[in-house]
């Protein structure tokens, strides 16, 4: 089996001084994709430990902003980073790395931001990145994951009376993620948990809301439904600490 990981870090060289080396050494992914590293290559100094892991970084033209990577034990046989939209890739959102059997594709979807004000650019951003996606699938099935930034349903998030107009929780946003989903792909833990309440990957740092688990579900891996079932063991790791948000995992077969 391999172990797949994802987690926005909010920040790699911040995580890097908390518990990063402990929880690569504790869960020994086969491939880890981070988001929101907010760091150029050449600007963090990974541990001894992680000598093993080929590394790929994506990062945005404006400094300590967005970003992503991905760190794998085995090197891909392809790799490459944007979606081909010049306009929507220069912020780092996006690496794609090309295995045998399926592409990996890491992403950091924009967030609509507060009231809503960039909702425009992240539903544009959304037909792209879908319209990606179908296209790799013509060669190899797909796996993606990141924070996707959206609760789709109401069981995802803790209080979603209140967030109905909240970015990440809009009607277009959880609509567009329907229509991700329409079109060949499955949300491999709502699959596999689908009534299952409290499973958040991100908690606000106000309030103490991850002491209170209130909390919202941005961070998925969705697969191709043609391979769905070479995927197992969807996971979200609530107890890894490090960030506002934690990793989440799948098996693969």
């Amino acid at each position: 089996m391999t172990k797949l990981y994802s987690w926005n870090v909010n920040g790699i060289r911040a995580v890097l001084k908390k518990n990063f080396e402990e929880f690569v050494q504790e869960h020994d992914p086969d491939v880890l994709c981070l988001q929101e590293t907010k760091a150029r290559a050449e600007q963090v100094e990974l541990p001894l430990s992680m000598a093993g892991y080929k590394t790929y970084w994506n990062s945005a033209e404006k400094a300590g902003y967005s970003g992503t990577a991905i760190f794998t034990k085995t090197e891909p046989l392809e790799v490459s980073y944007g979606i081909g939209v010049p306009e929507l890739d220069t912020e780092g959102r996006v690496i794609t790395a090309t295995y045998e059997d399926f592409h990996l594709v890491t992403v950091y979807t924009p967030n609509a931001q507060s009231e809503l004000r960039r909702l425009d650019y992240r539903l544009r951003w959304d037909t792209a990145f879908r319209e990606y996606l179908m296209g790799l699938e013509k060669s190899k099935p797909v796996i993606f994951c990141g924070d996707l930034n959206v609760c789709h349903h109401e069981i995802d998030l803790a209080r979603p009376n209140t967030n109905r107009h909240s970015p990440g929780f809009s009607d277009p946003e959880r609509e567009s993620f329907t229509s991700l989903l329409v079109a060949g792909f499955i949300d491999t833990f709502r699959h596999e948990n689908p009534t299952l309440e409290g499973a958040y990957s991100w908690w606000s740092y106000r309030a103490g809301a991850r002491g209170n688990n209130v909390g919202w579900r941005l961070d998925y891996f969705g697969v191709s439904k043609a391979f769905h079932e070479n995927v197992s063991a969807p996971k979200i790791h609530a107890d890894v600490l490090g960030s506002d948000h934690c990793p989440v995992s799948i098996e693969v077969s």
